[in-house]
């Protein structure tokens, strides 16, 4: 039995050293005087934490068994693919509103109300990214 807490701890352990050892290449500055990779080196080092918390959690408590559903990661996987191509060919809060409610027939319930709120509360946040950071998002 494969135990799902370790392989979790694990792969982000991974996701975390991959970005963190290629944020590397670029000049960390100090904290007086940032240089582009020092917010990639912070958060993978509080994601490698993380991941290294959840492997020696993963030994302490009880095995929780590795169950992989294809359709859940298919189902992820294309949503994902279908908010980078429907944002870059329509719109960005249509992209969203698809990510939120294909991914949504991933989980155990569904419900309409919930994927709306969850799509206000994206776009929201996008649309305070673009206006308040003056990021260039293709929101309309």
């Amino acid at each position: 039995m494969k135990n799902r807490n370790l392989v979790r701890g694990l792969f982000l352990m991974a996701i975390a050293l991959g970005f963190g050892l290629t944020a590397l290449r670029y000049p960390i500055g100090d904290f007086s005087r940032a240089g582009p990779g020092l917010f990639p080196v912070m958060v993978s080092s509080l994601l490698l934490l993380i991941g290294v918390a959840t492997v020696v959690r993963s030994f302490v408590v009880a095995p929780v068994a590795l169950n992989l559903n294809f359709k859940n990661i298919g189902l992820i996987l294309s949503s994902l693919c279908g908010f980078a191509l429907i944002s870059m060919y329509v719109n960005m809060i249509a992209g969203i509103v698809f990510m939120v409610f294909c991914s949504a027939f991933a989980g155990s319930s569904n419900s309409w109300l919930r994927n709306v709120k969850i799509s206000a509360g994206l776009i929201a946040m996008a649309l305070a990214l673009q206006k308040l950071l003056g990021l260039n998002l293709p929101l309309f």
